[in-house]
């Protein structure tokens, strides 16, 4: 059957057809029954019959076959991007005009569908399989734990009472990986081993076939030397890009920014793999330079490591996979590997929509000293993962990395996407257009964010004023990792991605709160059972920058944190994580009843600002101030992001004194909270606790409001 079915994709994707008979992989919508009509290639001679092995008529004439042409192939996929279920009047109007007969351009949609469900059912089990991965990881980490017996940091015993309650995890963590094991042996049971859904990894020999689990993407032979000559001419359009100033790049001259001129971009330039999709016709391009805190074989790692790379850009991506390894490349830092990619890219509000992106990434040592890593969209890479199953697409895109010595990265970022046109929310309107959003710029700060939150982490000579409360270098790894932790766990909350149902809820004082449940059954860094998160964003007309100073500082804290009740807040811990003394991370008593501290995390750059907080137990904080692992330490972090609107004015003033220097611009604050409804999985969303985080966020907004003076906003 596998040859059957092999044989059935190489004819679909020729657009080969006996006279008479049409190639029919002829599957129900609901994947129930599967019908398929064995043919043969031109290639690989007619499907032998029980008479052909007897040594029946071995003169007996093959069948003639026709070849769609060109054009053909172009018509339907045309019509299959507008209507992939046409009627019987489209399907007899498209035959007319393609001199085909209407079976075959029912079959050639139906083949299809299925082709592209097929795919869809691929990408499922990548993700599938990362989780699985992410799963074991931590189940293995919790045996290490309990046989261990005793931390290696404070060397306290953790036999006591939180034992049998991590037990229980392992139990319930044990029940997860057999039902995520069972969900892709069932996807496996479809697609048997050696064959993919779409069959385009059969061709050669069986025992080069890759599973469904492995994501084969028959990437053999000429499709691979395709490839290989695209990202070849991807690489040398970046490296032009990186290197070509005025007038391909035009300096804004409102904010400094690189503004790229398209008509000499397509005069320099052969369009490399362009879309024939009209549809996506706006185009983002942004350019933008730094230096880094990092050695360049660990940056290149970054960009190859599918984890690594979204821990690096951990409130820009919501969840990205590697699809497939096309070539692994040579030595340690993996020289030429080239790999198909996905990623889901977001900000950090439910207002504004996510941008699900297939590339293929390529890095290649450019010399001694520097590297480049190109992102790019090929369609059909992978029989037929192309546009239409995206909204966005990459052009040549990515950066040019230079070592400097000493520890340090010269990086150059270059972002080229094109987008479907779609009508973003007015308040991002902004910012959106101006590239803040998804622009080189951006990227560029989160990159020399993360990095020198790396190098802080790993510091060994710590000044005592970067570290104060805290005496031991455990301790202060300890409170990092925490903070980190909470900081991601916010910013996979607040966004748009498709793993979250957003709802929009009333509200009496007018403000546009949504609200999104999910079910926390195994995960020991978040309390088990129902978690609720209400999110809303609002314009404020002051600065990014003051907004920030504003909501971090504790001595105006009381003046919106209702949950403070009014008590002074004592300074527990100060942690410096960055160059900038404003990215710190800090631990707070608080006046309440349960005897609770905050730790709290501040981060800002030039393209947005994040202020976290989650509340933990006085004694567990102590603990981790010891130098206990944090991991198992169960939170529930809330916070605010902080973007600038993106709306470029004019200098009120010109000077060459940046402190002198005024805009007259605001910022878009999203507030995020998320709550604890019930302990017990199986228990519904209540209305009590709607209402309740309504009241909180609509409370807190009046109250920053009112801080900052602007209440009529």
């Amino acid at each position: 059957m596998a040859s059957s079915n092999h044989l059935t994709s190489l004819a679909l994707t020729l657009g080969v057809f006996g006279d008479g008979e049409e190639a029919v992989d002829d599957r129900k919508e609901e994947g129930a029954n599967t019908t398929v009509t064995e043919i043969s290639s031109e290639a690989s001679g007619p499907a032998k019959s029980p008479s052909d092995d007897d040594g029946g008529d071995k003169s007996k004439k093959r069948k003639k076959y026709h070849r769609h042409t060109a054009q053909q192939i172009h018509e339907l996929e045309a019509l299959f991007k507008e209507s992939p279920h046409p009627d019987e009047s489209q399907r007899q109007q498209l035959s007319k005009r393609l001199g085909l007969n209407p079976r075959q351009v029912k079959f050639w949609f139906q083949n299809r569908r299925t082709q592209i469900k097929g795919i869809q059912e691929r990408h499922k089990n990548s993700l599938l399989k990362s989780e699985l991965d992410t799963l074991r990881d931590e189940n293995k980490l919790l045996r290490e734990m309990i046989k261990k017996g005793t931390c290696s940091n404070c060397g306290g015993s953790s036999k006591d009472a939180t034992t049998n309650n991590e037990e229980q995890q392992l139990r319930v963590e044990n029940a997860k990986l057999k039902a995520q094991i069972e969900t892709l042996r069932k996807s496996i049971g479809k697609h048997p081993q050696g064959t993919s859904p779409t069959n385009s990894c059969s061709a050669g020999n069986d025992n080069e076939n890759k599973s469904s689990l492995d994501l084969c993407s028959g990437v053999y032979g000429p499709e691979k030397s395709r490839i290989m000559d695209i990202v070849n001419l991807a690489m040398e359009e970046l490296v032009k890009m990186a290197s070509v100033s005025e007038p391909l790049w035009v300096e804004s001259v409102e904010r400094g920014r690189e503004i790229l001129n398209y008509d000499v971009y397509l005069n320099k330039f052969s369009t490399v793999n362009s879309s024939s999709n009209q549809q996506l016709r706006c185009i983002e391009a942004s350019r933008d330079s730094g230096v880094v805190f990092v050695d360049l074989p660990r940056l290149v790692q970054s960009f190859m490591d599918v984890r690594e790379y979204v821990e690096m850009f951990p409130c820009m991506i919501s969840k990205a996979a590697t699809l497939d390894v096309i070539c692994n490349g040579q030595g340690a830092n993996r020289n030429g590997a080239v790999q198909l990619m996905f990623a889901e890219l977001q900000m950090l509000t439910p207002l504004v929509a996510t941008r699900e992106v297939y590339f293929v990434r390529y890095s290649k040592q450019l010399n001694a000293d520097k590297w480049a890593i190109v992102d790019i969209s090929i369609d059909n890479v992978e029989k037929h993962i192309d546009a239409s199953l995206a909204r966005c697409r990459k052009h040549p895109s990515g950066c040019i990395i230079e070592d400097k010595l000493n520890g340090h990265c010269k990086v150059t970022w270059i972002e080229h996407v094109e987008c479907e046109k779609i009508v973003a929310h007015s308040m991002y309107r902004a910012i959106i257009n101006s590239g803040l959003a998804f622009g080189a710029r951006r990227w560029m700060a989160a990159l020399q964010q993360q990095c020198e939150r790396l190098v802080f982490f790993l510091a060994t000579n710590v000044p005592n004023n970067d570290s104060s409360g805290i005496g031991t270098l455990a301790g202060r790894k300890s409170i990092l990792k925490l903070a980190q932790r909470m900081t991601w766990s916010f910013g996979r909350a607040l966004g748009g991605s498709s793993d979250h149902t957003w709802k929009k809820i009333p509200s009496k004082t007018g403000y546009d709160i949504r609200v999104a449940s999910r079910m926390n059954l195994n995960d020991p860094g978040e309390p088990l059972g129902v978690i609720l998160c209400a999110v809303s964003s609002i314009w404020l007309p002051v600065s990014h920058a003051v907004l920030f100073d504003f909501l971090r500082d504790d001595n105006q804290r009381n003046e919106w944190d209702i949950m403070s009740s009014g008590g002074p807040v004592q300074s527990i811990a100060n942690l410096a994580k960055g160059q900038d003394r404003v990215n710190t991370v800090s631990i707070h008593a608080m006046k309440s009843k349960d005897n609770m501290w905050m730790v709290q995390d501040s981060c800002t750059n030039t393209c947005e600002s994040m202020v976290v907080c989650a509340r933990v137990a006085a004694t567990t904080m102590q603990s981790v101030m010891a130098g206990c692992d944090s991991r198992s330490i169960s939170i529930l972090p809330s916070g605010f992001s902080i973007l600038p609107d993106g709306i470029e004015s004019r200098p009120l003033v010109i000077t060459s004194k940046a402190d002198k220097q005024s805009w007259e611009n605001g910022s878009l604050l999203t507030v995020g909270f998320q709550i604890l409804t019930s302990d017990s999985p199986t228990s519904k969303l209540s209305m009590e606790s709607v209402e309740s985080v309504n009241t909180l966020i609509s409370s807190t907004l009046q109250n920053i409001k009112r801080g900052l003076r602007c209440e009529d906003q």
